[in-house]
């Protein structure tokens, strides 16, 4: 085992230093986009001449995620253990979950920025991409508690209280460190993307959005290998704790699904208030937003405003044109860039299968692409491909790719050995196992990597959409911010969370349906 781990990290730098070679011979020679790819050194020369301007950015976004990470991280452990002692209140909040987990960052950025002041929408957006990913990971956490031992804690006279803080939340702990690894970098994402959004005057998503129309490739390069190394480094901190004082883990990444309710079954009438209740607490908590803000209703709008101004205004027909129209032009691209971009990872995923090293080549790229902040990447993309439809197809795949990849080949590599080896036994060849074992197998695995991309792939067609191509829903929404259309601002916030979560329901149907055919368990 030691050699084996010896060798892996040994073919790790290999590959990293061979990577670097070729990054920097092909940025001294030009050889992609005329320079839009500089060279590893060019880039270090130039952070190093900007290196007066870096420091008050950096602690700006270092501030605003910091405290949405501990905020965030709060509220999901609160919320975690809440849903997992009440059932029924997991169910009546599934609506809520499932909205903060498919929102697009970038639709609802400009709402903070027009109804919170100074730091307060980054540290909003931080905390919102860190909660589902806590909540999340600590209600499964709890849930999977060995029985036997809860059991034991009660024949003593224990309460739930003493079985939960001896028992459950001891047993959830490497779970919830898991999720920090995830969390940290969200938390960076989330106040960057508040930075992009408008407000404040430091920040790393400040310096990049002013750094876009200077035509300086190395540094727009600098900007996003910092706000990616910043990133990394959060994720590499809470793996390393977690591999401190719990051992390592292979996970890497989160099932995306919001945990089962298990509510027990109840009288028709008792799930229709349920159910009823699940739609309308979103709506509510949208209301009492906008009421408790202060804000202007001139700029503000509840969900009664949106349908007035969709629907019932005098400008209601422009506007439901305009809308289609963003929506024709995004959505088509994001279902080809998800569909690509899961395809690839599931090639592979089972590429990783039958050559092992290959997983240990692409890991490092897959880590450091998790990490990575889209709005850093995406203006280094139009550097090399431009300002067409390929560059948003590369940005789709790129966000939607590598996330699914660690998923399927965590799911892959989980798949039991002696499982693999009897199709084996009767003279089956490495692809007609996959084929007829490994594959249905890992399927769960498959349809959570879907439920990942459905979300991240809108997000990428959005902010591809607002930096560069000059369509779609993110193009609109950027129009709709210099106009002063803040009707119509809400409204792409409002169909873009709304499709997110359509998307996501529709994943999980078909996931029902494929694994209760081969007699699965579904993870909702």
């Amino acid at each position: 085992m030691a050699a084996d781990a010896a060798q892996s990290r040994n073919t790790g730098w290999r590959n990293a230093i061979i990577l670097i070679l070729i990054w920097e011979i092909v940025g001294r020679l030009d050889l992609i986009a005329g320079g839009a790819l500089p060279s590893l050194s060019e880039i270090l020369l130039r952070l190093w001449v900007d290196r007066a301007d870096y420091p008050q950015h950096v602690i700006a976004t270092l501030y605003a995620s910091g405290l949405g990470f501990i905020i965030g991280n709060a509220i999901g452990i609160l919320a975690g253990i809440i849903f997992a002692l009440s059932p029924t209140t997991l169910r009546l909040f599934r609506g809520v979950n499932i909205a903060i987990f498919a929102l697009p960052p970038i639709a609802i950025a400009p709402i903070l920025v027009l109804t919170l002041s100074g730091m307060a929408p980054r540290v909003v957006l931080a905390t919102l991409g860190v909660y589902f990913v806590t909540m999340t990971a600590t209600v499964i956490g709890l849930s999977q508690t060995d029985k036997r031992t809860s059991d034991l804690i009660q024949a003593y006279g224990g309460t739930s209280w003493t079985t939960l803080r001896l028992v459950q939340l001891r047993g959830a702990l490497p779970t919830i460190l898991s999720a920090f690894r995830i969390a940290a970098p969200n938390a960076v994402l989330g106040a960057i993307l508040a930075e992009f959004g408008g407000g404040g005057r430091w920040g790393l998503g400040t310096y990049l959005l002013g750094s876009l129309g200077r035509g300086e490739p190395d540094r727009l390069w600098g900007i996003g290998l910092t706000a990616t190394a910043i990133a990394g480094l959060s994720y590499l901190g809470f793996a390393l704790l977690s591999n401190r004082f719990l051992g390592a883990t292979r996970a890497v990444t989160l099932n995306a699904a919001t945990p089962d309710d298990a509510t027990p079954t109840k009288s028709v009438g008792h799930n229709f208030l349920l159910t009823l209740g699940t739609i309308a607490l979103p709506l509510t908590l949208w209301w009492a937003y906008i009421k408790l803000s202060g804000v202007p209703d001139l700029i503000s709008k509840t969900p009664w405003g949106v349908i007035d101004y969709l629907f019932l205004g005098k400008t209601a027909a422009v506007a439901q044109a305009k809308l289609l129209q963003a929506l024709a032009e995004t959505l088509p691209i994001t279902f080809v860039g998800m569909a690509l971009g899961l395809l690839f990872a599931f090639l592979l995923a089972i590429c990783s299968r039958l050559f092992p090293q290959a997983i240990k080549a692409f890991m490092p790229v897959a880590l450091v692409t998790q990490t990575m902040p889209l709005v850093a990447l995406t203006p280094l993309l139009v550097l090399m491909l431009g300002r067409g439809t390929s560059l948003t197809l590369w940005v789709t795949i790129s966000v939607t790719f590598f996330p699914a990849f660690v998923t399927l080949a965590q799911g892959i590599s989980l798949v039991p050995r002696g499982t693999q080896e009897l199709p084996r036994a009767y003279g089956a060849g490495p692809w007609t196992e996959m084929r007829m074992v490994t594959i249905p197998a890992s399927l769960p695995y498959l349809f959570a990597a879907t439920r990942l991309t459905v979300p991240r792939a809108l997000l990428g067609v959005m902010i591809a959409e607002w930096l560069a191509t000059g369509k779609g829903l993110g193009n609109l929404l950027n129009q709709s911010r210099g106009y002063l259309d803040f009707g119509m601002i809400w409204s792409v916030a409002a169909v873009s969370v709304l499709v997110s979560i359509i998307l996501y329901q529709l994943v999980v149907i078909a996931e029902r349906r494929v694994l209760r055919r081969f007699g699965m368990q579904t993870a909702e």
